[in-house]
Order: structure tokens, then C-alpha cells, then sequence
């Protein structure tokens, strides 16, 4: 048996400061691909001919002698479908709330699983703040209500007004999110065995399988044997999110590699390995596992398997579904009253309505146990 390269112990003088990666979350139409397009068209409009020549999934800015990655995809399932397969990317998560609608049930989602992902900050941009009908003050007392209160109003959370279609707060922006990301001393060894996560996969015409990864530790150069979920390989090819050619990606850059043998899942890591040789038989062993025993789903959370756990005290995770407004309130206050010694009790999400995918999603990832009322 070929077993995978021993974790990397990091010497402290080879940790270097690392760019942030961010990611947008917020409800439909609130204006976030709009304010991720004119975030890159800072960057385009900074000297670079022809602007986005491809869509590789994420993008860097450089703002004010920081750089900042970005990832393209949308909204928050694809966040927690990646927490649910182990891969914890994202430093910052960038809240869009638009000025005249507030609030929305998405929002609200969006906010729990970010706050779900405990190690993530979360900066708020209430965008369309050009509109006639726009009003911040209620989104900051909106915001208040679920627990992010505003910086001006006496609490933690950076909120930044913008308007994405007049460019209006963008600079400000970038600006809170570099700050934040200062705060937060992101580093990483350059020097460590490589490994990245993948972000998204296709396969494109005439080059096969390919992925988008962001580099985590190390360097990933090319003719590195690796192996990424199942799947062997050797990085054939690397390009950046401009399309050009790149030798080398250091810790936090988002590259597209190109050199799998086969197309791997968003969320998998990538590792390097010593040759080839290990990669491959460790992938043939992988595969077989995946067959034989079509690998073992993981033990979730069960009320039953909590009971049976022992040691210090435990926490019951709940994603709460009701029928109604009044029941879910009910609901809440009642369950946040019963005094126990052994268990602590967090709700992670709360919500009326039936029981959606992106439920069982949040739930799967934060190992939580869903409850319907009358659904």
C-alpha cells in the first residue's frame, strides 16, 4: 500500500503572508455578479488589452500593493457542497444585500452558512445604493436582527455601501476586504509539499480533463506527478485566470491545470507525490476501494449515534423547518430553554418552509441533524 506523503510540519521562518480567497454569497438578484464583474473591471481597465479572456473560475485583484483572490462560483450551496467534501477555501465571505430590498430569505441562509463555516469572517456590501427606494439603515437593522452588527453601530461586522452598476464604493470595498484579510494574518509555506483544492472541473476540446485549483501550500510547478481525488495525473500545463502560461502558482493563486486522467469532483484535494509511480497506484487503489465497497458513506449525525457518543459535552447541531412563522418562533424559544449538563444545543439555520436540498447540504456539511414541524 502506497500511503499518501506525511502531513508537512512547517518550520515558522518558511510560513509567508498569503492572499486572501473570498467569496460572494447573497440572495438572486441582488447584484452579485454585477459587483464581480466591476471588481474585474478595476483590474481590466489597469492596463490589460482585450479584458477577461477566460473563465477559469476564480481571479486575483491586485489592490493597492495586496492581492486578493476571488472565486467565481455562485452563492452558497456550491460553498457548503465543498465544506460538505472536506475542503475549507474560503478566508473572507463577501455578503450582498441590496439597499432596497433588504434582507431576504436567501439572505438569511447565506449568513447561516457562512456562520457555519466557523473560521470565516464575514464583510457585508449593501449594494444599489443609487437606487431612489434605497435604504441602508434598515438592511444595518435588518443585518442587527441576524446577528451581524454593523461597525458604526457599536459591533464587528465591516459594512460597506456600493453601488455595482455606478462603480460608486468598489475601491472602499477592496480596501475593508485587504484590511480584513491583514487582520486575519493569512500565511502559508511556499516551500511545503504542494497541495490545492480544486474549485471547479470540465473537460475542454483538445485538452482533456481540466481543473481549476487554488494552490493552499507549496508551490505547484509543472511536471508535478499528483493525485486529486480518484484521479493521477501529472500538471501538463498550468495557466492563469488570464489564460496565459504560468510555470509555478504559489500558495493562494488560482491556476487551471491541465494533465488528469480523469475529471475530478469540486471540493477534492490535490497533492503532489514523490513520482509518478506512487501516484498512480495510489489512485489504483482508490478506485478499487470506490467499487469494492463504494467507500463507506461517513457516519452522520444521528440523535441516536449522539447519545451513544461519550466524552466532554456534546453539541446537538439542528437545521429547524417549520410550517409557519409563529410555530418556528415557538420552536425556537422552546428548544433554546431546555437546560441540559450534557448537551449544548445551536441551531445553526431556521426557516419556514419545506426541506430543501440546500438544507440537507448545510446539514451534511456542519454534521447537523434536520428537523420538519408539520412540513
Amino acid at each position: 500500500v502506497v500511503a499518501p506523503p506525511p502531513p508537512v510540519i512547517e518550520k515558522k521562518e518558511e510560513l509567508k503572508p498569503r492572499a486572501p480567497i473570498i467569496t460572494f454569497m447573497g440572495h438572486v438578484d441582488h447584484g452579485k455578479t454585477t459587483l464581480m464583474d466591476a471588481i474585474r473591471k478595476t483590474r481590466v481597465a489597469a492596463g490589460e488589452a482585450g479584458g477577461i479572456t477566460q473563465h477559469i473560475g476564480a481571479y486575483s485583484v491586485d489592490h493597492n500593493s495586496a492581492t486578493l483572490t476571488f472565486i467565481d462560483t455562485p452563492g452558497h450551496a456550491a460553498f457548503t457542497a465543498m465544506r460538505a467534501r472536506g475542503a475549507n477555501v474560503t478566508d473572507i465571505v463577501v455578503l450582498v444585500v441590496a439597499a432596497e430590498d433588504g434582507v431576504m430569505p436567501q439572505t438569511i441562509e447565506a449568513i447561516n452558512h457562512a456562520k457555519a463555516a466557523q473560521h470565516v469572517k464575514i464583510i457585508v456590501a449593501i449594494n444599489k445604493i443609487d437606487l431612489p427606494s434605497a435604504n441602508i439603515d434598515r438592511v444595518k437593522k435588518q443585518l442587527q436582527e441576524h446577528g451581524l452588527t454593523p461597525e458604526d453601530w457599536g459591533g464587528e461586522t465591516i459594512v460597506c455601501p456600493v453601488s455595482a452598476t455606478k462603480g460608486t464604493g468598489i475601491d472602499h470595498l477592496l480596501e475593508m476586504i485587504a484590511l480584513q484579510a491583514e487582520v486575519m494574518e493569512l500565511k502559508a509555506s511556499p516551500t511545503a509539499t504542494p497541495r490545492g483544492t480544486v474549485i471547479e472541473a470540465q473537460v475542454d476540446a483538445g485538452r482533456g480533463p481540466t481543473a481549476t485549483v487554488i494552490v493552499q501550500m507549496g508551490t505547484l510547478r509543472i511536471g508535478d506527478p499528483f493525485i486529486c481525488g480518484d484521479y493521477s495525473g501529472k500538471v501538463k500545463s498550468l495557466l492563469d485566470d488570464r489564460g496565459k502560461p504560468v510555470k509555478e502558482a504559489p500558495p493562494s493563486m488560482p491556476v487551471k491545470v491541465l494533465g488528469f486522467t480523469g475529471l475530478p469532483n469540486a471540493g477534492d484535494e490535490l497533492l503532489v507525490m514523490d513520482s509518478e509511480r506512487s501516484a498512480k497506484t495510489l489512485s489504483e487503489e482508490r478506485l478499487l476501494a470506490k467499487r469494492t465497497d463504494k467507500l463507506t458513506v461517513p457516519k452522520r449525525a444521528t440523535l441516536e449515534s449522539l447519545l451513544e457518543a461519550t466524552g466532554g459535552k456534546k453539541v446537538l447541531r439542528i437545521v429547524l423547518k417549520c410550517d409557519a412563522q409563529g410555530s418556528l418562533e415557538a420552536l425556537v424559544g422552546a428548544l433554546r430553554q431546555i437546560e441540559s449538563k450534557k448537551v449544548d444545543l445551536e441551531i445553526i439555520h431556521s426557516a419556514v418552509g419545506p426541506i430543501s436540498e440546500s438544507d440537507i447540504l448545510l446539514a451534511s456539511a456542519s454534521n447537523a441533524v434536520v428537523i420538519g414541524f408539520n412540513i
